[in-house]
């Protein structure tokens, strides 16, 4: 427990940075700064098709205390070598989405976005040398909709799914048709103000984001599945083509 991390039971973070985060209040992005990471024995809390996952807590900088989130490939998964730099991109990108979504103010609440930061476990870890991203943890986690168009709470047409399936939609029509914000997840503030999402990806015509960018394919399947609500605007474009090219799941779709 040195030097900015600690993750749950036998990790050991030992780094000569300290961690710095932007504040929660002000500003729709919530990131901690790149630094390097070692780690002696990992445990996994919990796993998804490709990573694990793991909680811990942040012991230096202005997270002091506060819990985080890890997730690294298992072995053998065949996305690690670019999906680290696809992801912060993909990041970057949603951000800008995000943005301009809330400068419309069309739900009259923020939407907040996790930055991620690429840390890189240490030569005495068991996984040394491996990519490792690191976020802040999101209380009361939810996912609204998947990157292959399934929607979690369908039934819920006037709050946060709701709001989430409509930013999915401006996304597309923002960026002119080129892009698609989805697999939304994260967590709504208890007062419902506002939300942070974590870990999005985006679709795009020319598969630009790695992994689980299905591009024009994902496209034309997210839209055969979205049903427009209170919160969609009847100018907002929509592709030509609405067919189903993915089974729907609510996990994460990855293309080989």
């Amino acid at each position: 427990m040195i030097h900015g991390l600690t993750l749950q039971s036998c990790w050991s973070i030992r780094c000569s940075w300290t961690i710095t985060a932007a504040p929660r209040v002000g500003t729709t992005t919530n990131s901690i700064t790149d630094t390097r990471t070692t780690n002696t024995c990992p445990t996994a809390q919990g796993m998804g098709t490709f990573r694990w996952v793991a909680m811990g807590n942040y012991t230096k900088g202005p997270r002091e205390g506060e819990k985080c989130v890890a997730k690294w490939f298992k072995t053998g998964a065949v996305y690690e070598e670019s999906f680290f730099d696809m992801d912060i991109k993909a990041v970057a990108k949603a951000q800008e989405i995000i943005d301009a979504f809330n400068a419309q103010n069309i739900i009259g609440a923020t939407v907040y976005l996790n930055h991620p930061a690429v840390w890189v476990f240490q030569k005495e870890s068991s996984y040394s040398g491996q990519k490792t991203l690191i976020e802040p943890f999101i209380e009361g986690f939810q996912k609204f909709n998947s990157n292959n168009g399934m929607v979690l709470k369908p039934s819920d047409t006037v709050g946060w799914p709701a709001v989430m399936q409509a930013l999915s939609h401006f996304s597309y029509h923002i960026t002119g048709g080129r892009y698609v914000l989805c697999d939304l997840q994260g967590g709504i503030w208890p007062d419902g103000g506002g939300t942070v999402l974590t870990d999005p990806v985006i679709l795009s015509l020319n598969r630009e984001f790695g992994a689980t960018d299905l591009g024009s394919q994902g496209i034309s399947t997210f839209f055969a599945r979205h049903t427009c609500n209170k919160f969609c605007r009847g100018d907002w474009q929509q592709p030509r083509e609405q067919v189903v090219h993915f089974k729907a799941s609510e996990g994460t779709t990855f293309h080989r």
